[in-house]
């Protein structure tokens, strides 16, 4: 008995996305993952398989959800720039590119980040 297994729209695009995409020592990937409380970025060398930093909106107190993802994007941004990471290439995750992934993105460059 064979198990059929069904993707979501947002599985096909994360598996469409992450066959193009993966992270060096170089230019490393900027992963972002949303649940229904908080937001999380990691910076990823894939060919190591190490984390290199992360940062998450876990502690962060009473602030609207895109101020929260806006605060990610600077604090993933500058705690790269301390480890010597100024380029990334930017995994969406199958997200769409909108509201609290574009608003983390645009915060991210406007601290210094390059994508």
């Amino acid at each position: 008995m064979s198990r059929i297994f069904i993707l979501t729209p947002k599985e096909r695009r994360h598996k469409r996305i992450r066959a193009k995409i993966s992270g060096t020592k170089e230019m490393p990937r900027l992963c972002v993952f949303k649940s229904n409380k908080f937001i999380y970025a990691q910076i990823i060398d894939d060919d190591a398989g190490k984390t290199l930093a992360s940062f998450t909106s876990a502690g962060m107190k009473a602030k609207s959800k895109l101020e929260q993802a806006k605060e990610v994007g600077v604090g993933i941004a500058k705690k790269a720039i301390e480890t010597g990471i100024k380029t990334v290439v930017f995994d969406r995750s199958g997200y769409l590119y909108a509201g609290k992934i574009k608003a983390l993105a645009d915060s991210a460059r406007e601290a210094g980040l390059k994508f």
